[in-house]
C-alpha cells in the first residue's frame, strides 16, 4: 500500500494485518482518484471507517487542505497515527479513534463540514451505510461535496439519499463504488 499520486507520491502506507480491516488496492485507488480529480484546489476530506488511511491520505497528497480520520480498531488506529507522522500531515489532520456513529454526532455537534467523505465499513455491516442519511441531512457535506460508498456486490445502495444522487457507480471484482453528488449542483457532473 502507498501514496500513488501528489507531493507525498509512492510513500509506502502500514496496513494492518488479519481481517479486522480491508484496505482499497492501489489499483481501485488509482482508479478512483482518475474518477474524482485525479487532484483537488484545497477543500476537506472526511475518511469515516479510515483504517490505516490510505484513501483520506491521498486526498491530502492530491491537494486538500485537511483531512478528519475516524478508526474504531486499535490497531488500525495506531497505523493510522504512523501513517500521518510517516507523511508529515500532523497539522492538516484530526484523527479520532471512535465507533463511526458517535464520531458523526461529534461532528455534527462541532459544525463540521467537508468537500470529500469515504465511507468504506465492514462489508456486512449494512446499517452503517445508514450514515449517509445522517451526513447529508446534517450538511456534513458540502453541497458541491462529493460521497464515496465502498461496498461489496451484496449490498445494494438507493440511488439517492435525499437530495444527493448516485451519479457514477464503478466495479472492481467485487468492490463496488458508488458515488454521490447533489442534485442541485446540476453544472458539475463526474463522468
Amino acid at each position: 500500500m502507498r501514496v500513488i499520486a501528489g507531493d507525498r507520491k509512492g510513500m509506502p502506507l502500514k496496513a494492518v494485518s488479519g481481517t479486522t480491516t480491508r484496505p482499497t488496492t492501489d489499483k481501485v485507488k488509482e482508479s478512483l482518484f482518475n474518477i474524482l480529480g485525479p487532484y483537488f484546489d484545497g477543500g476537506s476530506v472526511l475518511d469515516l471507517f479510515a483504517g490505516s488511511g490510505g484513501l483520506g491520505i491521498e486526498a491530502i497528497s492530491r491537494g486538500m487542505d485537511r483531512g478528519i480520520f475516524v478508526e474504531k480498531d486499535g490497531r488500525a488506529f495506531q497505523n493510522l497515527k504512523d501513517n500521518i507522522v510517516k507523511c508529515r500531515y500532523e497539522d492538516q489532520t484530526e484523527l479520532f479513534r471512535n465507533d463511526a456513529v458517535r464520531a458523526m454526532k461529534a461532528l455534527v455537534k462541532k459544525g463540521e463540514q467537508v468537500d470529500l467523505i469515504f465511507l468504506d465499513p465492514p462489508y456486512k455491516k449494512r446499517a452503517y451505510y445508514d450514515l449517509v442519511e445522517e451526513i447529508v441531512t446534517n450538511n456534513v457535506i458540502s453541497s458541491s461535496g462529493t460521497i464515496v460508498c465502498e461496498h461489496d456486490r451484496d449490498t445494494d445502495l438507493p440511488a439517492s439519499f435525499r437530495h444527493f444522487e448516485r451519479i457514477r457507480e464503478e466495479s472492481y471484482g467485487g468492490i463496488i463504488i458508488s458515488l454521490y453528488r447533489s442534485k442541485q449542483e446540476e453544472g458539475e457532473s463526474i463522468e
